[in-house]
Protein backbone atom coordinates (compact mmCIF):
# COMPACT_ATOMS: atom_id res chain seq x y z
CA UNK A 1 0.00 0.00 0.00
CA UNK A 2 1.17 3.72 -0.81
CA UNK A 3 0.57 6.35 1.04
CA UNK A 4 0.46 9.74 -0.78
CA UNK A 5 1.77 13.05 0.19
CA UNK A 6 0.70 15.76 -1.53
CA UNK A 7 3.82 17.36 -1.19
CA UNK A 8 7.83 17.15 -0.80
CA UNK A 9 9.83 15.29 1.44
CA UNK A 10 10.96 17.08 4.32
CA UNK A 11 7.72 18.55 5.27
CA UNK A 12 5.16 17.97 8.26
CA UNK A 13 3.10 15.63 6.45
CA UNK A 14 5.82 13.54 5.14
CA UNK A 15 7.25 13.04 8.57
CA UNK A 16 4.02 11.70 9.67
CA UNK A 17 3.09 9.64 7.02
CA UNK A 18 6.88 7.98 7.36
CA UNK A 19 6.36 7.53 11.02
CA UNK A 20 2.25 6.16 10.47
CA UNK A 21 3.21 4.22 7.34
CA UNK A 22 6.88 2.66 9.62
CA UNK A 23 4.14 1.42 12.02
CA UNK A 24 0.96 -0.09 9.64
CA UNK A 25 3.89 -1.87 8.01
CA UNK A 26 4.78 -3.38 11.48
CA UNK A 27 1.33 -4.07 12.85
CA UNK A 28 -0.68 -5.00 9.57
CA UNK A 29 2.41 -6.43 7.70
CA UNK A 30 3.02 -6.33 4.01
CA UNK A 31 4.68 -3.28 2.29
CA UNK A 32 3.67 0.67 3.33
CA UNK A 33 5.78 3.24 1.86
CA UNK A 34 5.01 7.09 1.03
CA UNK A 35 5.06 8.60 -2.06
CA UNK A 36 5.70 12.55 -2.28
CA UNK A 37 3.22 13.92 -5.36
CA UNK A 38 4.07 17.54 -4.52
CA UNK A 39 2.67 21.16 -6.45
CA UNK A 40 -0.05 22.53 -7.18
CA UNK A 41 -0.85 23.68 -4.27
CA UNK A 42 -1.56 19.90 -3.20
CA UNK A 43 -4.05 19.47 -5.56
CA UNK A 44 -2.12 17.05 -7.67
CA UNK A 45 -1.37 14.36 -5.14
CA UNK A 46 -5.15 14.88 -3.92
CA UNK A 47 -6.51 14.68 -7.95
CA UNK A 48 -4.40 11.55 -8.04
CA UNK A 49 -5.57 9.61 -5.68
CA UNK A 50 -8.75 10.45 -6.45
CA UNK A 51 -8.45 8.82 -9.36
CA UNK A 52 -7.04 5.70 -8.34
CA UNK A 53 -8.28 2.89 -8.58
CA UNK A 54 -10.71 2.31 -5.16
CA UNK A 55 -8.49 -1.26 -4.65
CA UNK A 56 -7.16 -0.73 -0.96
CA UNK A 57 -3.40 -0.18 -2.58
CA UNK A 58 -3.68 3.82 -2.50
CA UNK A 59 -4.14 6.18 -0.04
CA UNK A 60 -4.00 9.95 0.63
CA UNK A 61 -2.40 11.56 3.71
CA UNK A 62 -4.22 15.15 3.44
CA UNK A 63 -3.56 18.15 5.26
CA UNK A 64 -5.03 21.30 5.88
CA UNK A 65 -4.71 22.29 1.98
CA UNK A 66 -7.84 19.78 1.33
CA UNK A 67 -10.63 22.18 3.08
CA UNK A 68 -8.71 25.12 2.06
CA UNK A 69 -7.88 24.51 -1.75
CA UNK A 70 -12.14 24.31 -2.41
CA UNK A 71 -11.93 28.32 -1.63
CA UNK A 72 -8.53 29.26 -3.29
CA UNK A 73 -9.17 27.71 -6.52
CA UNK A 74 -11.70 27.86 -9.37
CA UNK A 75 -11.76 24.44 -10.31
CA UNK A 76 -10.02 21.47 -8.55
CA UNK A 77 -9.33 17.81 -9.25
CA UNK A 78 -11.32 16.44 -7.01
CA UNK A 79 -14.27 16.83 -4.49
CA UNK A 80 -14.38 17.30 -1.06
CA UNK A 81 -17.07 15.76 0.05
CA UNK A 82 -17.90 13.17 -2.97
CA UNK A 83 -14.36 11.66 -4.04
CA UNK A 84 -12.62 10.16 -1.09
CA UNK A 85 -14.16 7.65 1.66
CA UNK A 86 -12.25 9.44 5.04
CA UNK A 87 -10.30 6.94 7.18
CA UNK A 88 -9.69 8.83 10.15
CA UNK A 89 -7.52 12.33 11.48
CA UNK A 90 -4.18 11.80 12.95
CA UNK A 91 -2.84 14.26 14.37
CA UNK A 92 -2.73 18.69 14.12
CA UNK A 93 0.26 21.19 14.30
CA UNK A 94 0.22 24.67 15.33
CA UNK A 95 1.86 26.69 12.37
CA UNK A 96 5.00 29.10 13.56
CA UNK A 97 7.22 32.47 12.02
CA UNK A 98 10.67 32.40 12.34
CA UNK A 99 13.39 34.20 11.29
CA UNK A 100 17.31 33.63 12.32
CA UNK A 101 18.68 34.92 15.13
CA UNK A 102 21.14 37.39 13.39
CA UNK A 103 17.85 39.48 11.77
CA UNK A 104 17.87 41.04 15.66
CA UNK A 105 14.33 40.70 16.19
CA UNK A 106 13.07 39.10 18.76
CA UNK A 107 9.16 39.51 18.95
CA UNK A 108 6.34 39.33 15.80
CA UNK A 109 5.85 43.70 16.53
CA UNK A 110 9.76 43.92 15.95
CA UNK A 111 9.59 41.99 12.66
CA UNK A 112 6.69 43.73 11.53
CA UNK A 113 7.93 47.38 12.31
CA UNK A 114 11.33 46.17 10.67
CA UNK A 115 9.42 44.80 7.13
CA UNK A 116 7.70 48.26 7.43
CA UNK A 117 10.37 50.02 7.09
CA UNK A 118 11.34 48.98 3.42
CA UNK A 119 8.81 45.90 2.44
CA UNK A 120 10.12 45.14 -0.50
CA UNK A 121 13.69 43.96 0.96
CA UNK A 122 12.07 41.09 2.76
CA UNK A 123 10.40 38.24 2.04
CA UNK A 124 8.55 35.11 3.57
CA UNK A 125 8.97 31.37 2.47
CA UNK A 126 5.63 29.14 2.55
CA UNK A 127 5.01 25.77 1.88
CA UNK A 128 2.23 25.33 -1.13
CA UNK A 129 -0.77 27.37 -2.01
CA UNK A 130 -3.66 26.64 0.06
CA UNK A 131 -1.62 25.40 2.77
CA UNK A 132 -2.47 27.05 6.21
CA UNK A 133 1.24 28.75 6.72
CA UNK A 134 0.82 29.83 2.58
CA UNK A 135 -2.80 31.56 4.29
CA UNK A 136 -1.83 32.90 7.50
CA UNK A 137 1.29 34.78 5.61
CA UNK A 138 -0.77 36.29 3.30
CA UNK A 139 -3.25 37.20 6.15
CA UNK A 140 -0.41 38.59 8.11
CA UNK A 141 0.64 40.96 4.72
CA UNK A 142 -2.89 42.49 4.27
CA UNK A 143 -3.42 42.78 8.05
CA UNK A 144 -0.12 44.92 8.24
CA UNK A 145 0.09 46.35 5.22
CA UNK A 146 3.13 44.56 3.82
CA UNK A 147 1.30 43.61 0.26
CA UNK A 148 5.25 44.71 -0.60
CA UNK A 149 7.06 42.02 0.90
CA UNK A 150 7.28 38.81 -1.40
CA UNK A 151 5.79 34.94 -0.36
CA UNK A 152 8.06 32.58 -1.63
CA UNK A 153 6.41 29.63 -1.99
CA UNK A 154 7.49 25.88 -2.70
CA UNK A 155 6.85 22.74 -3.41
CA UNK A 156 6.85 21.52 0.34
CA UNK A 157 7.37 22.73 4.21
CA UNK A 158 10.90 21.28 4.16
CA UNK A 159 11.96 23.15 1.37
CA UNK A 160 10.23 26.14 2.72
CA UNK A 161 12.07 25.82 5.71
CA UNK A 162 15.78 25.38 4.38
CA UNK A 163 14.84 28.87 2.53
CA UNK A 164 14.98 30.30 6.04
CA UNK A 165 17.83 28.45 7.14
CA UNK A 166 19.78 29.46 4.09
CA UNK A 167 19.39 33.44 4.25
CA UNK A 168 17.29 33.45 1.15
CA UNK A 169 14.32 34.75 2.98
CA UNK A 170 14.06 36.62 6.35
CA UNK A 171 10.58 34.79 7.30
CA UNK A 172 9.25 30.98 7.52
CA UNK A 173 5.82 30.70 8.10
CA UNK A 174 5.62 27.03 8.62
CA UNK A 175 4.10 24.08 10.37
CA UNK A 176 5.93 23.77 13.92
CA UNK A 177 6.97 19.95 12.84
CA UNK A 178 9.96 20.59 11.03
CA UNK A 179 11.02 24.00 12.24
CA UNK A 180 10.71 22.60 15.81
CA UNK A 181 14.54 21.01 16.07
CA UNK A 182 16.05 23.78 14.63
CA UNK A 183 14.48 26.41 17.28
CA UNK A 184 15.25 24.06 19.98
CA UNK A 185 18.86 23.87 18.84
CA UNK A 186 18.91 27.69 18.69
CA UNK A 187 19.39 27.84 14.70
CA UNK A 188 16.36 29.70 13.79
CA UNK A 189 14.02 31.90 16.39
CA UNK A 190 10.63 31.16 16.59
CA UNK A 191 8.83 34.44 17.01
CA UNK A 192 5.22 33.06 17.71
CA UNK A 193 3.35 29.72 17.31
CA UNK A 194 -0.49 30.03 15.92
CA UNK A 195 -2.00 27.76 18.18
CA UNK A 196 -4.87 28.48 20.64
CA UNK A 197 -1.67 27.93 23.16
CA UNK A 198 1.44 27.46 23.43
CA UNK A 199 3.53 24.53 22.32
CA UNK A 200 4.69 22.43 25.70
CA UNK A 201 8.38 22.40 25.50
CA UNK A 202 8.77 26.23 24.01
CA UNK A 203 7.03 28.01 26.88
CA UNK A 204 8.95 31.33 25.62
CA UNK A 205 7.17 31.58 22.54
CA UNK A 206 3.97 33.54 22.39
CA UNK A 207 0.85 32.59 20.68
CA UNK A 208 0.13 35.27 17.89
CA UNK A 209 -2.99 36.14 20.41
CA UNK A 210 -0.42 37.17 23.07
CA UNK A 211 2.08 38.49 20.34
CA UNK A 212 -0.44 41.53 20.12
CA UNK A 213 -2.14 39.88 17.11
CA UNK A 214 -5.98 38.76 17.84
CA UNK A 215 -7.90 36.70 16.16
CA UNK A 216 -4.91 34.91 14.43
CA UNK A 217 -5.20 31.02 15.21
CA UNK A 218 -4.21 28.64 12.74
CA UNK A 219 -3.30 24.95 12.63
CA UNK A 220 -2.33 22.16 10.15
CA UNK A 221 -4.26 18.68 10.07
CA UNK A 222 -3.31 15.69 9.03
CA UNK A 223 -5.81 13.08 8.07
CA UNK A 224 -6.32 9.29 5.92
CA UNK A 225 -8.90 9.18 3.27
CA UNK A 226 -9.37 6.24 0.19
CA UNK A 227 -10.83 6.70 -2.81
CA UNK A 228 -14.63 6.96 -2.88
CA UNK A 229 -15.70 3.32 -3.66
CA UNK A 230 -13.00 1.79 -1.82
CA UNK A 231 -14.36 -1.42 0.24
CA UNK A 232 -16.10 0.12 3.52
CA UNK A 233 -14.76 -3.22 5.05
CA UNK A 234 -11.05 -1.89 4.13
CA UNK A 235 -11.98 1.25 5.11
CA UNK A 236 -13.36 0.34 8.55
CA UNK A 237 -10.05 -2.02 9.16
CA UNK A 238 -7.79 1.15 8.36
CA UNK A 239 -9.64 2.78 10.93
CA UNK A 240 -9.18 0.60 13.61
CA UNK A 241 -5.72 -0.14 13.02
CA UNK A 242 -4.96 3.60 12.81
CA UNK A 243 -6.35 4.54 15.64
CA UNK A 244 -5.00 1.79 17.51
CA UNK A 245 -1.30 3.06 16.33
CA UNK A 246 -2.19 6.27 18.00
CA UNK A 247 -3.61 4.98 20.95
CA UNK A 248 -0.50 3.48 21.58
CA UNK A 249 2.02 6.10 24.66
CA UNK A 250 5.29 5.41 22.19
CA UNK A 251 3.36 7.03 19.08
CA UNK A 252 1.84 9.79 20.36
CA UNK A 253 5.33 10.67 22.46
CA UNK A 254 6.93 10.19 18.79
CA UNK A 255 4.78 12.46 17.37
CA UNK A 256 4.55 15.17 19.82
CA UNK A 257 8.74 15.69 20.22
CA UNK A 258 8.16 16.20 16.17
CA UNK A 259 5.66 18.88 16.93
CA UNK A 260 2.22 17.30 16.27
CA UNK A 261 -0.76 16.57 18.71
CA UNK A 262 -2.22 13.46 18.38
CA UNK A 263 -6.40 13.89 17.61
CA UNK A 264 -7.12 10.22 16.97
CA UNK A 265 -10.39 10.54 15.56
CA UNK A 266 -12.70 9.22 12.85
CA UNK A 267 -13.03 9.14 9.06
CA UNK A 268 -17.07 10.49 10.36
CA UNK A 269 -15.24 13.03 12.99
CA UNK A 270 -12.73 13.73 10.00
CA UNK A 271 -15.28 14.65 7.83
CA UNK A 272 -17.25 16.71 10.21
CA UNK A 273 -14.01 18.92 10.83
CA UNK A 274 -14.25 19.00 6.78
CA UNK A 275 -17.97 20.59 6.98
CA UNK A 276 -17.17 23.05 9.03
CA UNK A 277 -13.55 24.60 7.73
CA UNK A 278 -14.66 24.62 4.25
CA UNK A 279 -16.48 27.68 4.76
CA UNK A 280 -14.72 28.91 7.77
CA UNK A 281 -12.05 29.18 5.30
CA UNK A 282 -13.63 31.08 2.21
CA UNK A 283 -14.59 33.57 4.99
CA UNK A 284 -11.28 33.72 5.38
CA UNK A 285 -10.02 34.11 2.24
CA UNK A 286 -12.53 36.43 1.50
CA UNK A 287 -11.97 38.85 4.14
CA UNK A 288 -8.17 39.09 3.45
CA UNK A 289 -8.81 39.87 0.15
CA UNK A 290 -7.07 36.97 -1.53
CA UNK A 291 -7.15 36.56 -5.27
CA UNK A 292 -9.15 32.97 -6.42
CA UNK A 293 -6.82 30.77 -8.39
CA UNK A 294 -7.89 29.81 -11.67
Amino acid sequence: MRIVVANSPGGPSDIIARIVAAAMQERMGGTVFVENKGGGGSNIGMGLVARAEPDGTTILLATSAYVVNPSLYDTLPYDPFKDFSPICELATSPNVFAVKPDLGVSTMKEFVALAKQNPAKFNVSTPPVGTTPQLEAEVLKVREGLSGMATIVFAGGGEALQALLGGTVQLSSGVLAPAHPYIKSGTIKGLAVTGERRWHDLPDIPTMAEAGFPDFVFETYTALLAPAGTSPEFVRKLETETLAILAKPETREKLMRTGFEVQARTGKQHMERVAREVPMFRDIITKAGIKVKS
